[in-house]
C-alpha cells in the first residue's frame, strides 16, 4: 500500500488537479457521445478513442513533469522541423480528397500541420522571451513572419481550418506581448480592404461554404446538407433533449461526420439545451484556469505561451460550435476533448501538459 500510495503521489505531484478533473469531465462526455454516435458499428471506435486518451494522458503527464525552462529549449528546433516538414509535405505530400495535407516517412503518415498548432506558440513565445527587455517594432515585424510562413503553406494544402487555429495561436502571443492597438486596428482595416482579394483566392469548396453559410437551403443535398442536419439536430433537443442513444437525427444517419466535427450536434440532440449548458461551463472554467495560470506565471516566455494555448482552446470550441450551430462556416475543427481522433487530443492534451508544467513548477520554485 505505501509503494502505491507513493506512486500515486509521484504521478500527481506535477498535476493541476482542478484542471485535470476539467478535462477528464470532458473527456468522458466524449466518450459517452462517441458511443451514442457509433453504436452502429461496434465498440472498435469507442476502444481506439479510449487507446488515444490513454497514449495522449501518458504524455500529458511527461510534459508536466517537465520545466518550462527545458520547452523553451524544443521551441527553435520544434518550430524549425514542422517547417521542413511541411515543405516537405508541399514536394512530396500525399493527395487525399483533393488535398496534400500527409506525408508518408515508410512506417508511418503524418500531419505536420498538427506539429505547428504547439511549435508556433512556443517558437513565438520564445522569441518574445528572449527580447524582452527590448521589444521594439521590427521585433513585432519578425515575428509576423514566423506567423506567416508555416500559415502560407498550410493554407496552399489547402486546410483553412487549421491554418486559422494556427494564425489565432500565433495572433495570440504576439497579442500578449504588447501589440499596440493602433497596430490591431489598422491591420483590422488592411484585413477588410483586403476581403476583395482574399475572396477571389480561395478555392471553390471554400466559397461554396460561406455562401452556403448565407442561406444553406440554396443547396439542401450539397454544400448545405450538412448545416441543415446539425441545426435540425440541435433544434430538436429542445430543452432536456431526447436522453443518450435516443437521438433519431444520430441514429438514422442524418448527421454527416456525427463522431468528429459534428459530434456536438449529438450531444445536443440527447441532452438538450441543459446539457449545452454544462458543456459551456466545463469549457469556461478550463478557460478560466488556463487564465489564471497565464496569470501567475513567474516569466514571459509561461505567461505568452499559458495565455496563447488557453484561447486556442477557446477558439476550437467557439468555432466548432459555430459551424454546427449555423453562424460560421465548415471548416473541420473537432471539438476539443469531445471529438473523435488521436491526433487532435494529443495537441490538445500537449497543452494540458504544458499548462501544468508552468503552474506547478512554479508552485515547486515557491515551496
Amino acid at each position: 500500500m505505501k509503494l502505491i500510495r507513493r506512486i500515486i503521489q509521484n504521478l500527481t505531484a506535477h498535476l493541476d488537479m482542478p484542471l485535470f478533473l476539467i478535462v477528464l469531465a470532458l473527456m468522458t462526455i466524449g466518450l459517452a457521445t462517441i458511443y451514442s454516435a457509433t453504436a452502429s458499428d461496434g465498440f472498435w471506435k469507442l476502444d481506439r478513442q479510449l487507446v488515444n486518451i490513454a497514449a495522449s494522458t501518458a504524455v500529458m503527464f511527461a510534459v508536466a513533469r517537465t520545466p518550462p525552462q527545458s520547452l523553451m529549449r524544443w521551441a527553435v528546433p520544434l518550430y524549425l522541423l514542422g517547417l521542413i516538414l511541411l515543405i516537405g509535405v508541399a514536394l512530396f505530400g500525399i493527395v487525399v480528397n483533393g488535398s496534400r495535407r500527409w506525408l508518408s516517412l515508410g512506417f508511418v503518415r503524418i500531419q505536420p500541420s498538427e506539429i505547428m498548432k504547439i511549435a508556433m506558440p512556443l517558437m513565438l513565445a520564445w522569441y518574445f522571451h528572449k527580447y524582452e527587455s527590448m521589444l521594439r517594432a521590427k521585433h513585432f515585424a519578425v515575428a509576423s513572419i514566423i506567423l506567416l510562413l508555416p500559415i502560407a503553406l498550410i493554407l496552399k494544402q489547402p486546410d483553412l481550418g487549421t491554418s486559422l487555429l494556427i494564425g489565432a495561436a500565433g495572433f495570440f502571443v504576439i497579442f500578449f506581448a504588447g501589440l499596440p492597438w493602433k497596430v490591431m486596428f489598422g491591420l483590422a482595416a488592411a484585413a477588410g480592404a483586403a476581403m476583395p482579394f482574399a475572396w477571389s483566392m480561395l478555392h471553390d469548396y471554400q466559397r461554396r461554404r460561406v455562401l452556403t453559410l448565407l442561406d444553406p437551403s440554396s443547396d439542401p443535398l450539397g454544400a448545405g446538407y450538412h448545416i441543415i442536419q446539425s441545426t435540425i439536430a440541435i433544434g430538436s433537443g429542445g430543452t432536456l433533449g431526447k436522453g443518450w442513444l435516443k437521438g433519431t437525427q444520430t441514429h438514422l444517419e442524418f448527421i454527416p461526420e456525427k463522431h468528429t466535427d459534428f459530434i456536438f450536434a449529438v450531444f445536443s440532440e440527447e441532452w438538450g439545451l441543459l446539457g449545452n449548458g454544462i458543456l459551456l461551463v466545463l469549457f469556461t472554467l478550463l478557460i478560466g484556469r488556463g487564465l489564471m495560470i497565464a496569470a501567475a506565471a513567474p516569466t514571459m516566455f509561461s505567461r505568452l505561451l499559458a495565455g496563447a494555448l488557453t484561447l486556442v482552446f477557446f477558439i476550437y470550441a467557439f468555432v466548432n460550435m459555430g459551424m454546427v450551430s449555423g453562424i460560421l462556416p465548415v471548416v473541420g475543427v473537432p471539438l476539443p476533448f469531445i471529438s473523435y481522433g488521436g491526433t487532435a487530443l494529443l495537441t490538445l492534451m500537449l497543452g494540458i501538459g504544458i499548462l501544468m508544467s508552468i503552474h506547478t513548477h512554479r508552485m515547486l520554485v515557491k515551496k
